[in-house]
């Protein structure tokens, strides 16, 4: 089983120590802003689990903390964190989440999510990381999607992670999809949730990094990455979207909107774009 690199924080009790716990917590949320944190789960009052895709991401975060919040009572403990326990205990209050036609919901939730006649239901089985269709992100990601017609045409999804955006476009009639991650873990997760919506066919999941390689091709290409990320392989975005085709951006900051996309506006008009809680993405169709 995967076990994910955390630290266990625990914090002092208000009347004991100061600052307050309260404060305490703030203070920690803000240092933990700055670090490339995964989630932070709540086992326990007073008790934070603060997950990490690698051990040197935590390291860095531990001594942050450390040095920051250690003289005001702040507990840490490095700890390895099983992913089935995650899932179990952080992700078992989700329900399902609605977005236009579309239905995500875990498979615990599928009854009670009672879809409408005129809506789509995907089952993600969520797993720590890999998205579950709550994150504003995705939910944009969703929106941008059924504001394409997607009947016939072939799709390009770029860090797939659950596979949730893929298995919405097949869903949505996508003639084939290509849903590709570095993290064979992620492609585990996705594969699983095919299965549990009857493996709809043209969906393919491969262990491929985007940046290496002839670049892949289709008439609509998804990225919910990061800005920086986008930034930086702008070039290879724009040439894999086929003529007449549409690139989906997302997974921006607010802070990062005008920067990021004004590296695209150079092959694109931004037909699309929305923001919730901070987060941005972008519909762009190539300049004629």
């Amino acid at each position: 089983m995967r076990t994910w690199p955390a630290l266990a924080l625990r914090f002092p009790a208000s009347e004991a120590v100061p600052p307050p716990a309260g404060v305490l917590q703030d203070l920690v949320s803000a240092t933990l802003d700055g670090l490339d944190v995964l989630a932070i789960a709540e086992p326990g009052e007073g008790t934070w689990q603060v997950c990490f895709r690698s051990e040197e991401d935590r390291a860095t975060a531990e001594a942050a903390l450390r040095a920051a919040h250690g003289p005001a009572g702040l507990g840490i403990d490095a700890i390895d964190l099983p992913d089935e326990d995650w899932a179990r205990r952080s992700q078992a209050a989700l329900g399902a989440v609605r977005v236009g036609r579309l239905v995500i919901t875990p498979p615990w939730a599928v009854q009670a999510a009672a879809p409408e006649p005129d809506t789509v239901t995907i089952i993600i089985d969520p797993a720590m990381g890999f998205g579950s269709g709550h994150h504003p992100t995705t939910r944009l990601c969703l929106a941008a999607l059924q504001r394409l017609d997607l009947h016939g045409r072939h799709v390009l999804d770029i860090g797939t992670g659950s596979g949730v955006l893929a298995l919405a476009a097949a869903r949505l009639g996508a003639a084939s999809v290509l849903a590709i991650d570095v993290d064979a873990d992620a492609l585990e997760n996705a594969r699983g949730n095919a299965g549990l919506n009857d493996d709809p066919p043209g969906v393919e999941f491969r262990e491929r990094d985007f940046r290496d390689g002839e670049t892949l091709a289709a008439e609509v290409v998804v990225a919910n990455l990061t800005g920086g990320m986008l930034t930086a392989i702008a070039g290879r975005l724009v040439r894999a979207v086929r003529p007449g085709g549409a690139l989906i951006l997302s997974g921006i900051t607010a802070e990062e909107r005008e920067q990021t996309l004004a590296v695209f506006v150079r092959w694109g008009e931004v037909g699309w774009a929305e923001e919730e809680d901070g987060w941005v993405c972008a519909l762009l169709r190539e300049k004629p």
